[in-house]
C-alpha cells in the first residue's frame, strides 16, 4: 500500500500518462517482487539488522524526495512538475520495498515458493501502482499547481508514518 500511495503522489504532481504508469508500475513491482527474494536469501543476523533499520531508511528516502517536491513547487508556476525517474524512481521504490525484504524470511517458514510469491507480489504492486498513478493523475488535474506540494507532503506522511509504525512496535 505503500508503493500505491507513492504511484497515486506521482501520477498527482506528474499527471502521468500510460507509458510513465507502466514504469512507475515496473519500478515498483519490480522492487517488491525482489525484496522478498533478498530477505530469503540473507541470514537471520542479517534480517535482524535490516528490521533495525529499515525504517529509518524507507523514512530518510521518503522524506528526501517529499522535501525535493515540496521545494519544487514553490518555484515559478509556469514549469510542469517533476515526475520520478532515475535514481528518484529507483529511490522511492527501494524505500517502500525494504520491509519486504525482512518479510521474505518467512516464506519459507510458512511452506511457500519463493519464486511464485516473489512473482506474485511483484504483479500485484505492479497492478496497483499502475491504476493509482493514473488516478493520480487524474486527481492532479483537480488539484492544479498545488499538486507537487501535495504530493510532496504524503510522501514525507508515508515516510514518518513508516517511522512511527515500526519505532511504536
Amino acid at each position: 500500500m505503500d508503493a500505491f500511495a507513492v504511484a497515486v503522489a506521482q501520477g498527482v504532481t506528474a499527471r502521468v500518462r500510460v507509458a510513465q504508469a507502466l514504469w512507475i508500475a515496473l519500478a515498483f513491482g519490480v522492487a517488491q517482487g525482489a525484496m522478498p527474494l533478498v530477505g530469503w536469501e540473507l541470514s537471520n543476523a542479517s534480517a535482524r539488522w535490516i528490521a533495525a533499520v529499515d525504517h529509518w531508511i524507507a523514512f530518510v528516502l521518503l522524506g528526501a524526495i517529499g522535501v525535493k517536491m515540496i521545494h519544487e513547487s514553490r518555484r515559478e508556476q509556469g514549469r510542469g512538475s517533476q515526475r520520478l525517474s532515475g535514481l528518484g524512481l529507483l529511490a522511492a521504490a527501494v524505500a517502500t520495498s525494504i520491509d519486504a525484504a525482512v518479510a521474505g524470511i518467512t516464506l519459507p517458514l510458512l511452506g511457500l515458493p519463493i519464486t511464485v510469491s516473489c512473482v506474485t507480489i511483484g504483479a500485484v504492486t505492479a497492478a496497483l501502482c499502475f491504476v493509482g498513478a493514473l488516478a493520480g493523475g487524474k486527481l492532479g488535474a483537480r488539484a492544479g499547481p498545488r499538486a507537487e506540494l501535495i504530493g510532496g507532503i504524503v510522501l514525507i506522511g508515508l515516510g514518518t508514518r513508516i517511522l512511527i509504525e515500526h519505532l511504536s512496535a
